[in-house]
């Protein structure tokens, strides 16, 4: 090696044991206080400024300072409270911004335990530092206190570092020990060596060797600081209540996050015992997420609030959390660190996603949380279970994130090594969907690119029963505390309401396909939606969501196949039977004389407290809130008055309010209009103008081949970028959102984000048809996003629709989007100068001009 990639440690004695320091090596050195680590910096220190190398101390401890102020030595200050992943960034970015050839010295690595907590977490930031200390040539020092970390933290470093260095001090003498010197190696190398002034004495004799080791003193296996923690925690619940309350703040910071909102209801509301019992089923360490403290909030809320009155309808929950440090360990231990850092760039936000999720679907996870992943499949045996997202921005105040992240049913069914299997890749398919497209443009949109966005994992059961070879609940939804999307003036919108289905809740969070959900106002739950329909059989629900345990899979199954099992409640409950299509079946010749069944829940609102239930379990959560709340819920009958609801999730409900009313423009026969309509529509009271109007003809778009459908959609995606601080009116025919092209057009929620308006048309003769999807996720994302929907039956009763009005202006598609001249035909862009979007709550008016 040439003699210019050695350096010095500043004790020439001790530079002949290891052969010098050589370009690249990081040097840890374990020792009991930071003053030895001191005396080993200092001759390090005036070395290299006597060799004029560049020095940077990075400092991030509490303790005084490693080094003194001096001339030509740069001080970085580091916040390590702000977190793992914000801290390794930084040092990432200090490290590549000072370049190649640069000494550094580091804070003592024990000091971050007092912000993370945890060992596992030091140890990952050594993983994914060091090597691009070594990558650039550089020298640095790190000191760790000894019998302070765990055995695996240790192995850790010392299979990354170049070189591990125990330091001792043994009646007032010096000794160093070197316990791993990297492509280096002498006869005595590995012998500890007495150090004075600038020599380095071997201690060879065994006799000597013996009597030193002798009055070290050897710790058995440390268990994790983490672990540690809530073990003296425990031991709190014998003290007073003031030391009750300390501990149980302290832990709540490291399960729940820092100060805010959702802390202080927690506070309010968690024990010292329940904190600790949350802990006792999480997996690994970290903050459990938004998601899980959602749901157990509201659980604690509804048990205490009301002397308990809700207590006896609640069905219990076993859930547990994947901690959000298992993700970060996850990304850093096979090896994705540095690709996790440019996707976190500006530059790299979007382009290094694809690659980075991919990544994410085929790591390898750590053998200690491996054997935790088996015992929770041997707690819920063959159970199913849900993994579902939880991660730290998630169901706060201000960002629901719904929809935007994956959840995976396990049906849960085959060997011990398949169930294994099939669980482990849910948790990465999770964890792959932080870089879903709809998500990183949520953040990207909400300004949140660069927070930290760990994932933590709330796994829960499912909860249902068996029926025949399906499993599922009897019903299923969501509840809005608010009902902002009214549909008649005579709704109490602080009343709240359902959006209701049979079987697994994802059809009431999804816009779906050929079917509808029950929409239920709680003021009066029979009242139906407005919307003109005079079929109620063709407006209902027909296929439920189950776990196939044949097909260990999720599947959707037609209601009448398991309505012809025993459902172990009274059907009527949940449908009616249709006496009218079993007559029509009869005259078709169907005469197995079985008589079909019409979701309707009828006799669930009427004969049953549910509703009543509901309504109440809203407005107490949202009165504790002191906001409007979102929940997702379903439940399992008995029989009328016996059933359990289970509530799996609860988040502030981001609203609008109604607005100030709004004088709307008398229409008169014959007036010109864009459209005019009684009801279908929601977002408060508005009086906005329309700057363009993106119009998709219907006709055109349904002779359009699937294949065309799908590049119709991605051109709307980027008139949404292109058209970014418009108020643009987007109309077109059938569901926006949909995953169907046969039901609307395919965009996702990203291609429309930037919409003022978006209408969706009814085509009776393409059978396309709008979904007032109250409290689905699209809709959530709709509110969010302060944008105004609109449905327009055209051909109904009291509705005008006049396209004329705008395809008569000149179409701007092409001199917008240059290369997109072939999609004139189904694509029209208006500009629109003084036409606005009028609506008023209390009448129920619509009117665009």
């Amino acid at each position: 090696m040439d003699r210019h990639d050695k350096a010095s440690t500043g004790i020439s004695g001790f530079d002949k044991v290891i052969d010098m320091l050589r370009l690249g090596d990081n040097v840890v050195w374990q020792v009991d206080s930071l003053e030895h680590y001191k005396k080993m910096v200092q001759p390090y220190v005036d070395q290299a400024l006597r060799d004029n190398r560049k020095i940077v101390y990075v400092r991030f401890g509490s303790h005084e300072p490693v080094i003194p102020n001096k001339e030509n030595i740069k001080i970085c200050h580091l916040d390590a409270g702000k977190g793992f992943e914000s801290f390794a960034t930084e040092v990432h970015s200090l490290i590549e911004q000072e370049g190649r050839k640069t000494f550094y010295v580091f804070d003592c690595l024990t000091e971050l335990l007092k912000h993370w907590h945890s060992d596992l977490m030091i140890g990952n930031f050594f993983k994914v530092s060091c090597p691009f200390l070594y990558e650039l040539d550089t020298i640095a020092y790190f000191a760790i206190h000894r019998n302070v970390h765990t055995y695996s933290t240790i192995a850790g470093i010392r299979e990354t570092t170049q070189l591990l260095l125990d330091l001792y001090e043994v009646n007032d003498k010096f000794y160093i020990h070197p316990l791993k010197a990297a492509d280096r190696y002498s006869p005595t190398m590995f012998f500890p060596h007495y150090i004075f002034g600038q020599e380095a004495v071997c201690i060879s004799a065994s006799s000597e060797i013996a009597q030193l080791f002798s009055t070290l003193r050897r710790s058995e296996e440390r268990l994790d600081y983490w672990t540690v923690i809530f073990n003296q925690a425990r031991e709190a619940l014998t003290h007073d209540k003031d030391e009750q309350e300390k501990t149980k703040k302290l832990l709540m910071t490291l399960l729940i996050g820092h100060e805010s909102r959702m802390l202080e209801l927690c506070n309010s509301f968690f024990s010292l015992s329940d904190i600790l019992m949350i802990a006792s089923r999480e997996i690994g360490s970290g903050f459990i997420g938004g998601k899980s403290v959602g749901m157990l909030l509201a659980r604690k809320i509804l048990e205490q609030e009301e002397e308990g009155r809700f207590i006896p309808y609640l069905e219990p929950h076993d859930s547990f959390y994947l901690g959000s440090d298992v993700f970060y360990t996850y990304i850093v231990q096979n090896g994705w660190w540095k690709l996790r850092v440019k996707q976190k760039t500006k530059e790299g936000y979007f382009r290094y996603a694809s690659e980075l999720r991919e990544n994410l679907l085929r790591g390898r996870f750590p053998d200690n949380i491996k054997e935790q992943f088996v015992q929770v499949l041997e707690y819920f045996g063959q159970s199913p279970i849900i993994v579902r997202s939880s991660s730290l921005l998630e169901d706060n105040f201000g960002n629901a994130f719904a929809g935007k992240y994956e959840s995976v049913f396990c049906a849960n069914q085959g060997t011990p090594e398949e169930r294994y299997t099939a669980f482990e890749q849910a948790i990465r398919t999770v964890y792959a969907s932080t870089m879903n497209e709809d998500a990183l443009r949520y953040r990207m949109d909400r300004g949140l690119f660069e927070k930290d966005e760990q994932m933590a994992i709330l796994i829960q059961r499912v909860s249902g029963d068996q029926y025949g070879q399906s499993f599922f609940p009897h019903i299923a939804g969501v509840g809005n505390s608010s009902n902002l999307y009214v549909w008649d003036q005579s709704i109490d919108m602080d009343a709240g309401m359902l959006r209701l289905v049979f079987g697994l809740g994802t059809r009431a969070v999804d816009r779906t396909v050929k079917d509808y959900a029950k929409i239920i106002t709680l003021d009066d739950p029979l009242r139906s939606p407005l919307m003109n329909l005079e079929d109620e059989k063709k407006f209902s629900q027909h296929d439920a969501d189950v776990l196939d345990l044949n097909g260990n899979a999720l599947t959707s199954q037609n209601v009448q196949v398991l309505f012809r099992q025993d459902l172990k409640a009274d059907k009527g409950l949940f449908a009616n039977m249709d006496h009218a299509g079993a007559a029509r079946l009869r005259e078709l010749g169907y005469a197995d004389g079985e008589v079909p069944y019409i979701l309707t829940f009828q006799r669930l609102l009427k004969d049953t407290s549910f509703t009543a239930l509901m309504k109440d379990i809203l407005r107490v959560l949202s009165q504790v809130y002191d906001y409007p709340v979102d929940i997702e819920f379903c439940a399992n009958f008995n029989d009328e008055d016996h059933y359990k609801i289970n509530l799996l999730q609860c988040r502030p409900l981001q609203t609008r309010g109604l607005g100030k009313p709004v004088q709307l423009p008398e229409i008169k026969a014959g007036d010109s209009c864009f459209f005019a309509a009684n009801g279908h529509f929601m977002g408060g009271n508005v009086r906005l103008p329309i700057h363009y109007v993106v119009f998709v003809n219907t006709q055109t778009y349904l002779e359009s081949s699937e294949q065309r459908k799908y590049s119709i959609a991605r051109q709307i995606g980027k008139l949404n970028s292109e058209l970014k601080g418009e108020n643009v009116l987007l109309i077109g025919p059938g569901r926006w959102g949909t995953t169907t092209p046969s039901l609307g057009v395919p965009v996702h929620f990203s291609e429309l984000s930037h919409m003022s308006v978006i209408c969706e048309v009814a085509s009776s003769q393409g059978g396309l048809m709008p979904e007032l999807s109250y409290g689905s996720h699209f809709f959530q994302d709709l509110v969010e996003s302060g944008i105004f929907y609109a449905a327009i039956f055209d051909g109904e009763k009291d509705v005008i629709f006049q396209p004329e009005y705008v395809l008569e202006k000149e179409n701007l598609l092409s001199a917008l989007l240059p290369k997109s001249s072939r999609f004139e035909d189904v694509i029209h862009v208006a500009r629109t100068e003084g036409m606005e979007i009028f609506s008023d709550i209390v009448s129920q008016k619509l009117v665009c001009r």
